[in-house]
């Protein structure tokens, strides 16, 4: 009896349209602007035949996990963010293939992601770009073209749509925009003329069915990839002349999985449910039917869900989701028995209610039990990365005496450990506990899937690292022993800025364990911020105030009085401007230079500083807790106030000019200032911004034109400052001219943001080199700073900065409207490149600006720019190593993928970035690795 109950039903539908919407909110369909710019639709919710629920998605919120979620019924994994840029074919059993499979002609027209999940699977296709967010109409034009040529056609049985305009005009305007309504109104026509169709052609036999969804919704700043409300709520709607027709007040419409809808398809369809899938059947699409019907579709689900907990549970019997369907299914064979006597009496209806609330809470709890166990981690590689990653941070730790002395060497001892007999015997040791674990792991792993070379090279790349460590350790038990030539007593201390570094850093690291200062971060760097203006506040006045006599106990530290500053004026000349252009410090003597505004400006700049923090503090609300609360960039972005933001938009531009120009030579100059006109004339052409003269914005364009002409400056100016840097490395050793080469790469990435950066995050910018002028000018120079508290302190401006940009750690911040600044079409590289450099412009910035510092500091030691790459390198790597650690202790936390694997997904590209400017700064202190070799 149990085979016949398992055997597929016939389908419920003839013909199935799917209208996917991308980042449709539940709230532009039931909300006010569902009654205002969709009346069709909302109509067709209150008084027509149809079901209306709102579809819970999971994290990660983009667009190929939540097709495959909707698909397979099954919960993606987070690694298919990266894998959303180039998704490969999906593998897993699903309901496009099941419907292959039984014969299903589909037709599918819209985003090419379907198309690269499920290649072959179409008979009839048409795929739009969803990566280039510029365009809004033709990528939906490109698929409503089809309609009324398909709708009139017999010869499929599933077509899907999506449409891709709305989440593109979230991604650039916002969900506010005005273009919004438009296209909302739009997407309402198509509806209505697919609707009219079908119930058109409908025939007595079988009725057709039309399901609207979205992939994911939106947030407030209109991107997605986050958990907030707005993101992970869609609505869902069944549409079909099978339902009985509404009536009666409307009510909140039921929330359900968005991985149910796959088990729903396929029992309309009549397939079979999708192997993987942990989705619940959605009952009242089938509760038309008689109840015997009912109580078949639901075993089916209940059948589907219990073998799959079989397959991923040893201890699968003891389940409740288990128990309670082997309840429910006896009590189904009592109910087919009377059933078959004949017995219709009202017992027999109140017996199959029961029978089926018990199937539906036995669903449930299978649909909760396998969601959790959903992830399977692969512990020997995760172990295997950790283990790498925490050698190369003792490593670093190890390296700190040697790399910060005035030699700056860092060197890892690896030659000698590679002929050591412990090398050899901790290799085979690891070799034979990768050949145990790989013979006898009964899932997949990515480390043993790897050629038996690689996995050696790994073996050995571990061991060579910790016999590393150990000789590092040899070495400085060995050094503390032998007797000290010359021996100099020491009375450096620590200074309030060492006590405020260590301690930061330590209760950074620190924070990352716990879930709610993962979201709300930014408050950790603020304070770190503003605390250390306080401090340097303090060094300030004991400099000026309490040390205008020479303090002997004092000057033994390597700070030095303002009023000392005279026998270093002439070597110290080079500060903001280019060695040519200083000619103050020659001219002047240092009590000139004390006395008047600079001395009280210096005094005055930590708190002018904290001003600017807490202007840029209110510009853009970050996290998770607030972000929703109006800030004064909503305030801007909304097209009531375009003529306030043209305003600050070209007070910006002119502010960075004025802030960029006097480290550039003549020619950059004159580039750079037809490239801020260029940026204000792109944001002019694309609507965001307006010229006095004009009275509205209704020629909007791409822009493309104009941001490429942006772009020749750009290339322009960091070729000249690229070609001065090889004149100084190649053939002379002037370091004027490698300080110009460098301001002036540094010019070129600052006009390179200010193009990507939308208007109203053009005054970060004008703070972030306020901010750097005044530290340099009247901070660093004063207080003589050594080059590994600069570098500290530039690391955390950085990363306050890249949350003042508004900023988080969810994906849902990620402004990829960058990415396709000037680009007619996607092309992957170069919109991967600019989404980046927007994203990570702070860190960047404060970052190269660290490298131009060091350099154009001569009266500094010539190990400076290596000290500033070693405590960079450091400062990346201890919280890095550190939360790979926490996140792989915490993998079974309620919020491993809301949360915490986002943050690490953030980590991993910085680092990255890290790496590339620590090569960069390696490859300008090769004069420094000349010297020394000399």
């Amino acid at each position: 009896m149990v085979s016949n109950w398992t055997k597929i039903p016939p389908p419920l539908f003839k013909k199935v349209v799917i209208v996917l919407i991308d980042a449709l909110r539940d709230d532009f369909v039931f909300g006010s602007k569902g009654k205002q710019f969709m009346p069709y639709t909302t109509q067709v919710v209150e008084k027509g035949t149809s079901y209306s629920f709102i579809a819970e998605a999971k994290p990660p919120t983009v667009t190929m996990p939540r097709i495959k979620a909707l698909m397979t019924g099954s919960i993606p994994g987070f690694i298919d963010v990266i894998v959303n840029l180039n998704s490969p074919a999906l593998l897993d059993d699903n309901l496009i293939w099941q419907a292959k499979t039984a014969g299903k002609r589909i037709i599918f027209y819209g985003d090419d992601t379907w198309l690269k999940l499920f290649p072959k699977h179409f008979v009839e296709y048409d795929g739009t770009t969803s990566f280039f967010v510029s365009d809004f109409t033709e990528v939906d034009d490109n698929v409503t073209r089809h309609l009324d040529r398909v709708l009139k056609r017999e010869d499929w049985d599933l077509l899907i749509l999506h449409y891709l305009g709305l989440d593109h005009i979230g991604h650039v305007t916002g969900p506010n925009s005005p273009l919004v309504g438009p296209k909302l109104r739009e997407m309402d026509n198509i509806l209505k003329k697919i609707h009219n169709s079908l119930l058109s052609k409908e025939e007595a036999s079988l009725p057709n069915l039309l399901v609207v969804c979205g992939d994911h919704g939106m947030s407030e700043t209109g991107s997605h990839g986050g958990s907030s409300e707005g993101e992970v709520h869609t609505p869902l709607l069944f549409i079909s002349s099978a339902f009985e027709k509404r009536n009666g007040p409307v009510t909140q419409p039921e929330l359900v999985q968005q991985t149910d809808l796959a088990s729903t398809l396929a029992v309309g369809l009549g397939l079979p449910i999708s192997r993987n899938s942990v989705g619940n059947l959605i009952l009242p699409v089938v509760g038309g039917k008689p109840m015997r019907e009912q109580l078949r579709f639901v075993h089916l689900n209940g059948f589907q869900l219990s073998k799959l907990l079989q397959e991923n549970t040893p201890a699968y019997e003891k389940d409740p989701g288990y128990e309670h369907f082997k309840i429910a299914e006896k009590s189904h064979g009592n109910w087919i028995k009377l059933y078959l006597e004949g017995n219709n009496s009202e017992i027999l209806l109140n017996l199959g209610k029961k029978v089926l609330k018990q199937y539906l809470e036995a669903l449930k709890t299978l649909s909760s039990s396998l969601s959790k166990q959903v992830a399977q981690y692969d512990m020997y590689s995760m172990m295997m990365g950790t283990v790498i990653i925490i050698e190369v941070l003792l490593l670093l730790l190890l390296s700190v005496p040697k790399a910060l002395s005035s030699r700056a060497e860092f060197e890892v001892p690896l030659s000698p450990p590679l002929f050591s007999l412990l090398f050899y015997l901790m290799c085979l040791m690891l070799c034979a506990v990768h050949v145990i674990v790989c013979t006898s792991a009964q899932s997949s792993c990515y480390f043993c899937s790897m050629s038996w070379l690689t996995a050696v090279g790994v073996m050995m790349l571990i061991s060579a690292l910790m016999c590393g460590i150990l000789s590092a350790i040899a070495k400085i038990f060995e050094n503390s022993r032998l007797p000290v030539k010359n021996p100099v007593v020491s009375s450096s201390r620590w200074s309030e800025i060492d006590v405020l570094i260590l301690a930061g850093t330590i209760g950074h690291v620190l924070s990352l364990g716990a879930s709610s200062f993962i979201e709300e971060e930014h408050q950790t760097w603020y304070f770190l911020i503003n605390t250390l203006c306080l401090v340097l506040c303090q060094e300030l006045c004991r400099n000026h105030f309490l040390l205008k006599e020479c303090d002997p106990q004092h000057s033994t530290t390597g700070r030095q009085n303002f009023d000392s500053i005279g026998e270093a004026s002439e070597c110290k000349n080079i500060d903001i401007p280019a060695a040519g252009n200083s000619k103050l410090g020659n001219a002047t003597s240092s009590a000139e230079f004390i006395k008047g505004s600079d001395k009280w400006i210096s005094l005055a700049s930590p708190w002018i500083i904290l001003i600017c923090c807490r202007l840029l503090r209110s510009l853009n609300q970050t996290g998770v807790q607030w972000a929703h609360r109006p800030d004064f960039g909503h305030w801007l972005t909304n097209s009531e106030h375009k003529s306030e933001l043209s305003f600050l938009a070209a007070v910006s531009l002119l502010m960075i000019f004025f802030l960029v120009q006097r480290r550039c030579s003549l020619v950059s100059k004159i580039a750079m200032a037809l490239g801020l006109l260029g940026v204000y004339s792109y944001r002019a052409a694309i609507g965001n911004v307006i010229f006095p003269w004009q009275h509205d914005s209704k020629d909007i364009s791409k822009g493309i034109t104009e941001a490429r002409f942006v772009y020749v400056f750009v290339l322009g100016i960091i070729f000249t400052g690229t070609k001065d840097l090889l004149k100084s490395q190649i053939i002379s050793a002037d370091s004027s001219v490698k300080s110009t080469g460098l301001w002036e790469v540094y010019s070129g990435l600052v006009l390179l943001a200010a193009l990507l950066f939308r208007p109203h995050n053009l005054p970060v910018l004008v703070f972030c080199l306020l901010i750097q002028t005044m530290m340099t000018k009247y901070i660093w120079r004063p207080l003589k700073f050594d080059a590994a508290q600069i570098t500290i302190m530039h690391y955390w401006f950085g990363q306050a900065f890249f949350y003042f940009q508004g900023n988080s750690n969810g994906i849902a911040s990620v402004d990829i409207s960058a990415g396709f600044v000037g680009l007619e079409s996607y092309v992957e590289i170069p919109a991967i490149f600019l989404t980046a450099f927007a994203t990570y412009a702070g860190p960047l910035l404060w970052a190269i600006h660290l490298l131009c510092y060091l350099s154009s500091e001569v009266s500094r030691n010539s190990a400076s720019v290596g000290h500033g790459c070693f405590c960079y390198a450091l400062m990346r790597s201890i919280p890095v190593a550190i939360y790979i650690v926490l996140v792989t202790c915490l993998r079974y936390h309620l919020f491993i993928w809301s949360v915490f694997s986002p943050k690490l997904l953030y980590e991993g590209v910085h680092v990255f970035i890290t790496a590339t400017i620590c090569l960069f700064f390696t490859a300008m202190d090769q004069n420094h690795s000349h010297r020394v070799q000399d």
